[in-house]
C-alpha cells in the first residue's frame, strides 16, 4: 500500500463520507482526513464521529476550523433562528418539494470552498486525490454533489495545484440504498455514523438527512431505530 496513490478524504463521519473512507483505505493510501466546522449544528458530533472512525483506520485526522462561514451564510444549518426543516415538512420522495426544502440548508459555495482546501491539503501532503462523499440521490437537488462539479473541479485544480490534484468519489454514482448495500460488504458501522442535521444525544429521525438515512436502511433489511439505540 506504500507504494498506493495517496488520498485526502472529507470526513464528516455522515453515511457517504464514512463510505469512501472505507473505499479509499482499501485502494489508496489515505494521508489525512478532514472535518470542517464552518458553525453547522452538528458539528461537535461530526468531529467526534470523524475522529472516532478515522482513529479505527489508523489514518490521521485534523479538524479545519472555518468560523468565517457565519460571516455570509444564513442556512439553517448554521443559524440558530433558522429551522431546519424536519418531520412532514420533509417529503424525501417529491424530487420537487426536496428542491424548496434545500434551499433551507443550502450553504452558498460550501462543497467549492472546502475541496479546495482539501487540495492544498493534497498538494502540500503529496497526495494525488481528494475525496468527498456525494451520492446520486442528493446530486438530484444539490448541483454540487454531481460528478459534473468534480470534473470541473478537476480542471480548475490543475491550474491551481501544481500537482495536479484530482478528485475521486467512490458513490457519486450510487443512491444511498446502493451506498448502504456495498458499505454492509465493507463493514461500515451504521450504528457508529452520524447522519443527523442536529448534535442531540441520538439522531433526531425527523430531519431530512436521518430521513434518507431510514429509508436507505430500510431497503436493506436494517432498522434505523434499532441502530439509533445501539
Amino acid at each position: 500500500m506504500s507504494s498506493s496513490p495517496k488520498a485526502i478524504v472529507l470526513l464528516s463521519g455522515g453515511l457517504d463520507s464514512t463510505y469512501n473512507l472505507f473505499k479509499a483505505v482499501r485502494q489508496l493510501k489515505v494521508a489525512r482526513t478532514l472535518t470542517f466546522n464552518y458553525g453547522q449544528k452538528a458539528a461537535g458530533k461530526e468531529i467526534e464521529t470523524a475522529r472516532r472512525l478515522s482513529s479505527d483506520l489508523g489514518v490521521a485526522h485534523q479538524v479545519v476550523e472555518l468560523p468565517w462561514f457565519r460571516d455570509f451564510t444564513h442556512t439553517a444549518l448554521v443559524a440558530s433562528g433558522v429551522e431546519v426543516p424536519s418531520g412532514v415538512e420533509v417529503r424525501i420522495d417529491s424530487v420537487e418539494h426536496s428542491l424548496r426544502t434545500a434551499k433551507s440548508v443550502w450553504v452558498p459555495n460550501r462543497n467549492g470552498i472546502l475541496l479546495n482546501i482539501a487540495a492544498g491539503f493534497a498538494e502540500g501532503l503529496g497526495a494525488q486525490y481528494v475525496i468527498p462523499g456525494f451520492n446520486l440521490e442528493e446530486a438530484q437537488t444539490f448541483p454540487d454533489n454531481t460528478d459534473a462539479f468534480l470534473r470541473s473541479l478537476d480542471q480548475a485544480f490543475s491550474y491551481s495545484t501544481a500537482s495536479r490534484v484530482r478528485t475521486q468519489c467512490f458513490s457519486v454514482h450510487l443512491d444511498k440504498g446502493q451506498i448502504v448495500a456495498e458499505g454492509k460488504a465493507l463493514g461500515l458501522p451504521f450504528a457508529r455514523l452520524w447522519p443527523c442535521y442536529f448534535a442531540g444525544d441520538k439522531w433526531c429521525g425527523r430531519c431530512e438527512s436521518c430521513q434518507r438515512y431510514a429509508r436507505a436502511l430500510a431497503a436493506n433489511g436494517l432498522s434505523f431505530e434499532e441502530l439509533r439505540e445501539v
